[in-house]
């Protein structure tokens, strides 16, 4: 017996060193590795939050994460479906593994504070300044993202396979997976084995991270309702049929689609986030502008509630005596699916980051009604099984005192005044990809 262990430890210092230490109980290097790539990194995160662009406009930030890749020794292709980039990095016989980031930011103007806020100010279609700003923390994912790609590729040694990075546009819009899907992602470049992705988590403690298995984010469809009515002088409005009130009767009314239409164990939102209408305080105008978003989790409750918004907005409208020609008018400009997390996909996740993170450091998690078209790279016919997980941005000491009587609430995603403890939200979601990818990229 002695005679084979002194064997056995000789054979292995003749093996190469990278795959001496590559096994999975082994990613103690992990962590150091990635402090010292977070001086680079914090530099990268503080460009892009400074710097953010929105849907279908992220033109500087795709050439931000082209060069990232193209100097880790990545193959770059431009341009994929709008601003999209795809990084690929073939490492030898193995499995193919889709680490994705998104781009885009959002029409908010930042009140965070910080000195490295966002001052970028854009005209919107209506000609109106408004802010920019990373209020969903897709630049905590792209610098996730390109530490990732760089550890990887300078740790070759450690895995097999081929890793396709892929940097998305208008993942706010709902349209970006669509339009790289449309653009031959799939068919241009390898197909991959297993899809990956992180999202940051406004209400989760940083050094943690969460994974839902099954259904994990809900669909989202964006509807545009435009109510129609005749115009008319605000002094006379019996010579009217006034927009505004029949706008506000359909707000409330359509409250009643979840409570009253939906089975009550089926999640569903219907929320009224814009509504626009008038020039003057004496003119009843012609129509007023609703925006929708509409969450669910399965076709038939999408159904049930584009249904009822237009059987409800048309009842209202025909109850005030508006002519036929003028009921009102539906688009549905989005639709994304829900994001089904593969079960096995998700359990390896959860293993592969809690040897690196530690156990009590990746939870289990519920569905949301966040929306993400992330979900769409596993309904394709390849049927790619795919997975995202959360990623805790807010510090302990603020989780502390947002628990406290009276204290106001962490500011969410989508808000103006959300901005992630960045040096252990990044260093965590770094070494997280990481240590999936490892798991993951195994011959």
């Amino acid at each position: 017996m002695l005679a084979v262990a002194v064997l056995c430890g000789f054979l292995i210092q003749l093996l190469p060193h990278g795959l001496a230490q590559s096994s999975e109980s082994d990613r103690s290097w992990i962590p150091p590795r990635v402090d010292r790539e977070y001086p680079s990194l914090f530099g990268l995160y503080r460009h892009l939050h400074a710097n953010p662009e929105i849907a279908f406009q992220e033109v500087r930030t795709a050439r931000r994460m082209a060069r990232e890749l193209e100097a880790s020794g990545f193959e770059v292709s431009r341009a994929i479906g709008g601003h999209g980039v795809v990084g690929l990095l073939r490492n030898g016989e193995g499995p193919t593994l889709m680490l994705r980031t998104d781009l885009d930011g959002l029409p908010i103007t930042e009140e965070t504070g910080l000195e490295y806020a966002s001052k970028v100010r854009i005209r919107d279609p209506d000609g109106q300044s408004i802010g920019l700003m990373h209020a969903c923390g897709h630049d905590v994912h792209m610098t996730c993202f390109v530490g990732a790609a760089r550890i990887l590729s300078r740790e070759k040694s450690r895995w097999k396979g081929t890793l396709l990075m892929v940097a998305q546009p208008a993942e706010e819009r709902g349209a970006g997976a669509k339009a790289m899907l449309a653009d031959g992602l799939f068919e241009k470049f390898p197909l991959p084995d297993y899809a990956i992705a992180l999202h940051n988590d406004a209400g989760m403690q940083t050094g943690r991270v969460g994974v839902c298995s099954g259904y994990a984010l809900a669909g989202v469809d964006s509807i545009d309702l435009t109510v129609r009515g005749v115009s008319g002088h605000g002094g006379y409005p019996s010579t009217t049929k006034d927009p505004v009130v029949m706008a506000a009767q359909t707000v409330l009314s359509l409250q009643t689609i979840v409570s009253r239409e939906v089975p009550a164990i089926d999640p569903a939102v219907v929320t009224v986030g814009s509504i626009h209408g008038g020039s003057k305080h004496s003119i009843i105008p012609d129509e007023v502008r609703l925006q929708l978003t509409v969450r669910y989790y399965t076709d038939e409750t999408r159904d049930r509630i584009r249904d009822g918004i237009g059987r409800i907005s048309e009842g209202i409208a025909r109850a005030a005596g508006v002519p036929p020609d003028r009921l009102p008018l539906m688009s549905i400009l989005d639709s994304t699916p829900p994001t089904y997390n593969n079960p096995a996909l998700a359990r390896r996740a959860s293993r592969a980051m809690a040897r690196v993170l530690g156990e009590d450091n990746v939870l289990d998690l519920k569905p949301v009604m966040g929306g993400e078209d992330f979900g769409l790279y596993g309904r394709t016919p390849q049927k790619v099984p795919v997975c995202m997980f959360w990623l805790g941005a807010v510090s302990p000491e603020k989780m502390e005192a947002s628990k406290k009587p009276g204290a106001p609430p962490l500011p969410s995603l989508h808000s103006s005044g959300y901005a992630p403890d960045p040096e252990p939200t990044l260093k965590t979601g770094v070494k997280a990809l990481t240590a999936i990818a490892l798991d993951l990229l195994q011959p």
